[in-house]
């Protein structure tokens, strides 16, 4: 067997996410010591429904038939303007030219003095 155990294949039970990874980063949190195998397939199925809703929500709002691509902007859009993804800002910040930083940067600097 080359995968570990969580990763191998369970009738019923396949994700689309590696749930190693998904291990792996619910064991950053210092609060856990043990992930349950179910409690790690319900994450990662939980994730990967929440990740379909976001970019099904960010496509029909963000392409209105433009092309048939989801961008960046389209999910930092959905980011902005929708309340239930609203905590996303800060991960899916919309995207500014350096010059119009620079620029809010001189006038803060400036509103400052």
């Amino acid at each position: 067997m080359s995968g570990s155990k969580e990763e191998e294949k369970v009738p019923g039970r396949s994700t689309s996410l590696p749930m190693s990874r998904v291990k792996l980063i619910m064991k950053s949190s210092p609060d856990v010591s043990h992930i349950n195998q179910d409690a790690l397939f319900l994450t990662t199925k939980a994730t990967e429904l929440f990740v379909q809703h976001l970019a099904q929500y960010s496509f029909r709002k963000g392409c209105g038939g433009e092309s048939n691509a989801l961008g960046y902007s389209d999910l930092a859009k959905a980011a902005e303007e929708s309340e239930p993804f609203h905590f996303l800002t800060d991960i899916l910040p919309k995207k500014i030219l350096a010059r119009d930083y620079l620029r809010s940067l001189e006038e803060r600097s400036e509103d400052s003095d």
